[in-house]
């Protein structure tokens, strides 16, 4: 009788182990995937934090530029174009990157344009724009990897058996990276003075 009470107890433990284990792995995996995609949430608004800093750069840039510069008009106007251009912008990721993308573009040819105002790259108002622009870059792409990051950990999640069925089932989706067209402008805008 005590042999056949264990074997019992011993199958209802294998039977609750069965349904159990599948049930925690799904709820388990569920918050994962609500995690990451919270991560993924904020590290998008870390780099749209940045941009902003940026774009409110950029009119001070162009300020003490046009100052020195006055037959740069051309130069001046793109990057305020394109600043406007970026700040309108809340498309994706990728929509999103390409035109910053062109906007700096827009401020290395300003800035190596610079390199004819020899007044211009002592001014203290200057140098410090460009120390904070680089600064800047230095954060926005810090930003970008840990986006994209957490981007690559949800997509995995989601693509990834049997998590996907899960991904599905939640309607879970994949992300854009935030990705940055050459390797010429991954680094931040910089003039030899």
């Amino acid at each position: 009788m005590l042999a056949k009470w264990k074997c019992e107890v011993i199958a209802l433990i294998i039977l609750t182990a069965i349904v159990l284990l599948p049930l925690f792995w799904t709820l388990v995996t569920y918050n994962r995937l609500v995690a990451l995609r919270n991560h993924s949430s904020e590290a998008w608004s870390n780099i749209d934090t940045e941009l902003k800093r940026r774009y409110e750069l950029v009119p001070n840039l162009v300020a003490t530029v046009k100052g020195y510069a006055a037959h740069e008009r051309e130069v001046l106007e793109e990057v305020t174009r394109l600043r406007d251009s970026c700040v309108a912008d809340t498309g994706s990721p990728a929509h999103q990157a390409a035109t910053e993308n062109q906007l700096v573009q827009a401020l290395n040819k300003l800035l190596i344009r610079v390199e004819a105002y020899p007044d211009l790259k002592a001014s203290t108002n200057f140098l410090e724009l460009q120390r904070e622009l680089a600064n800047t870059e230095d954060r926005i792409q810090a930003a970008r990897r840990f986006y994209n990051g957490n981007v690559r950990e949800l997509n995995n999640l989601v693509e990834m058996f049997p998590s996907g069925l899960i991904a599905s089932a939640g309607n879970f989706v994949k992300r854009e990276f935030f990705e940055v067209e050459s390797t010429a402008l991954r680094q931040a805008p910089a003039v030899a003075l």
